[in-house]
């Protein structure tokens, strides 16, 4: 992980996550980037300083933007990390895609406005889209209170596919963080699988990974893939949920879009996405 994007509304999750992100890029000696995409009620950078003074409004929101950006640069350089930031005016739902192509971030960290764990926009882009879309894994950081380094990772799969090159992404956080990884797979009424069977898939694949010593494999019978999860996560601690998304397709056999977007909306928990 050499560059970590953080999108930010200023809002008290994408607050946490811009905090989480400098904390995981000292833990990785990376460069960090903040981004803010501001609406503008004209195309603003076609306009001189004189027209500027039409928009009092915008005018002060840009101020606001630039010293909250500011604020977080020098949080990030007080823990000795290189930091750039970014001010995007006029954005539309691709900006922060587009953005983050431009500069081959490898790992984006942003947070969910509003409360209950609804996502909703961030100035301009919408989460589940950077979620799905993303080439880089994403963490969507929520409203329960951020542990980190994370202690307890979970895993949720069907574990039928070859994940190897994501889930090489989980080991390498959970080496750094020196936490445990949770194998998760949820049998739903779909499956006919018992719960001895559903471990053999799970068995087959952290078997490609003997580094992976500290780690859980765990089987659910449940109705539903998110009751399922939440199930679990009743019964044991976690830090981080973490799961693979095929992009636009949805995420996994696994998983409907729908689920998808269910557990990535009412998780408290921070959720990380990998797209493969």
């Amino acid at each position: 992980m050499n560059n970590i994007l953080v999108p930010t509304d200023f809002s008290e999750n994408c607050t946490k996550a811009a905090h989480l992100g400098i904390k995981m890029a000292k833990l990785y000696k990376a460069e960090i980037h903040f981004l803010h995409l501001l609406k503008t009620p004209v195309d603003w950078v076609k306009l001189d300083k004189q027209k500027e003074k039409r928009y009092p409004e915008t005018l002060k929101k840009i101020g606001i933007a630039r010293a909250a950006l500011r604020e977080l640069e020098k949080t990030a350089e007080r823990e000795g990390l290189k930091c750039r930031r970014f001010l995007q005016f006029d954005a539309g739902q691709g900006d922060i895609l587009d953005h983050s192509n431009h500069y081959h971030h490898d790992f984006i960290i942003t947070g969910s406005s509003g409360t209950k764990g609804v996502i909703r926009e961030i100035t301009g882009s919408n989460v589940e889209k950077i979620v799905r879309k993303a080439n880089a894994p994403v963490i969507v950081v929520k409203d329960q209170a951020l542990n980190f380094p994370f202690k307890n990772i979970v895993f949720v799969s069907d574990f039928e596919e070859d994940l190897s090159n994501a889930f090489k992404q989980v080991v390498s956080i959970a080496a750094k963080c020196d936490a445990k990884i949770h194998l998760l797979r949820i049998n739903t009424k779909t499956d006919t699988n018992s719960i001895a069977l559903g471990l053999q898939p799970m068995k087959r694949f952290i078997e490609k990974f003997p580094e992976v010593q500290n780690y859980t494999m765990n089987v659910y019978n449940e109705l539903y893939v998110e009751t399922g999860i939440t199930t679990y996560l009743k019964n044991n601690p976690a830090d981080l949920i973490t799961m693979c998304t095929h992009g636009t397709t949805g995420f996994l056999s696994l998983f409907s879009k729908s689920i998808a977007e269910g557990v990535t909306n009412h998780s408290t928990l921070p959720v990380m996405t990998i797209h493969i």
